[in-house]
This record gives C-alpha cells, structure tokens and sequence, in this order.
C-alpha cells in the first residue's frame, strides 16, 4: 500500500476490542486524516479477521518491526507486559505512538526521556475519565489531596489475576464491596485491564498522591470514575458515568472514543505544522 502524502500511515498492535473499534473508526470518521496500513497482533488470526471485515488486503503484517516500517503513526491496545517493549521500540523508530494502555506507563519514566531524545511523540488520551484538565490546572497551584474511586459491576473484573488469588468469587458479591484501596503504582499493577484512568490522573497531578479506591457495585450497569481533588486552586469534584464498551465490559466506551478523538487531535497538529 502507496503512502498518501496527504494522510498520515496508521498501524494497531493488538486487534481487540479497542485496536478494532479504533481501526474501524479510521476507515470512517477519520479517513481524511489516517490510512491504515498496518495490522498486528500476537494471535495472527485476530489481525487477518479484522483486515477482512474492513476490506483491507496487505495490511496484516508478522511482526511489530514490520509494522513500524509501514507506519507514521502506531496505536498501542495490547495491554499487556509486551505494552512497554512495544512502545519503546516504536519511541525508538521515531514514531508517533498513541498508548491506550496508559497504566503501563506509570513509573516508566525511562520511555519519556527516550520520547525526547528520539523527538518521537508520545500521546495519552484522556480515557474514560473527565477532569484531567481541572486537575492540571490546580497541580500548578498545588494540591492537598485526590482521590480517584471506580465503581464497576463486577463483570467487569472477570478473569482478574490478582481477585483469584485472593479467592475472590465476584458471582458472590451481593453489596458493594472494596476491591482496593491504595496507591496508583498498586492498583495499576493489580488492575492492568481496569485501572487505566489512575494512571492518566495521576499525570495530570504531576507528582501529587494520588488514592485508589476499586468498588465492585452488583447494582451498577455503568462503570463510574469519581475524581476529588483539594487544594489551593479550589475543590474539584468530577464524576463520569461510562457505558461499558460493548465488545469487552472491563473497558468503557468512553475510553475507546478518547483514543480517537487523541487521534484526531495529532492529525489536526500535524497539518498545523506542515
């Protein structure tokens, strides 16, 4: 496939719920920004089943190395322990790498400092959480304290390492029920597939505690994301109410159309400068 000199060479490692919903969308609202050039995922069937329900031939490709090649612009939705590997060898190509899985950045401040050193571009969307910009703002001030409390029905956590361990049986859970309570390096590490929003907040907190509170509500159709932030800026209170994604309810959709909005806005920047 030809690079449009007008459009942006777009790759999707990981070919899930989010890497396809996030593909399809480039093939229809974003198609005058973005062509799709590359699909891959660790399970080859997944990448030659998407590429065949967009219509798309050539685009499946055997390894990250090669999807690099035929990209402008790579999209991380593994979220997995090979987030990080994949994100750094696309930092390191130069690329413009818009990471999903945000949680697997927390504490990583090595691929920040390679973004720089590469001059690659590194973008987090918002996710499914709002009052990141609020939050930013008053981190300038300085903040007291901020607490972030998820609410989820307990399908959500199907399949979580860390609740089987603890012999957690969420088919059980007839009342709300702490899951967590801690700190961001924690709950992202325990909740990899859930937790995504902490790590987003606690960026926008630049260096500020941040609490982490994991509710399992059998009464709740909606995943809920409550931010409260106190300092000398003022109160913040924000509490957003995702519809689960419909392909993978650990995932809200909100956090799926902010990776195509971030997506959005690159291309928007990009032709700013050019």
């Amino acid at each position: 496939m030809k690079k449009s000199a007008s459009k942006l060479r777009l790759g999707v490692v990981g070919c899930g719920a989010i890497g396809s919903r996030i593909a399809l969308s480039t093939m229809k609202e974003l198609k005058g920004s973005f062509l799709l050039t590359a699909l891959f995922d660790i399970d080859a069937h997944k990448a030659v089943q998407l590429s065949r329900q967009l219509k798309l031939n050539r685009v499946v490709k055997e390894s990250v190395d090669e999807l690099l090649k035929s990209s402008d612009v790579v999209v991380e939705c593994v979220n997995t322990e090979a987030a990080e590997h994949i994100i750094r060898k696309a930092l390191q190509a130069q690329k413009k790498v818009l990471v999903m899985s945000v949680g697997r950045l927390f504490g990583k401040n090595s691929l920040f400092l390679l973004t720089r050193q590469q001059k690659a571009t590194l973008v987090l969307p918002s996710g499914a959480i709002a009052g990141l910009d609020a939050v930013k703002a008053a981190a300038l001030a300085g903040i007291k304290s901020i607490t972030l409390i998820t609410r989820k029905p307990p399908s959500g956590f199907q399949g979580n390492a860390f609740l089987i361990k603890r012999g957690v049986i969420l088919n059980n859970i007839t009342s709300d029920t702490i899951l967590f309570d801690g700190s961001v390096k924690d709950a992202v590490a325990r909740f990899p597939q859930n937790i995504n929003v902490a790590a987003s907040l606690a960026f926008a907190a630049e260096g500020a505690r941040v609490r982490v509170k994991i509710i399992a509500s059998p009464s709740l159709t909606k995943n809920i994301h409550e931010v409260i932030c106190e300092g000398k800026g003022g109160i913040i209170r924000a509490i957003t109410e995702n519809v689960p994604c419909p392909d993978n309810p650990k995932t809200s959709y909100l956090a799926v159309l902010s990776g195509i909005q971030a997506l959005k806005q690159l291309a928007d920047k990009v032709k700013i400068g050019t």
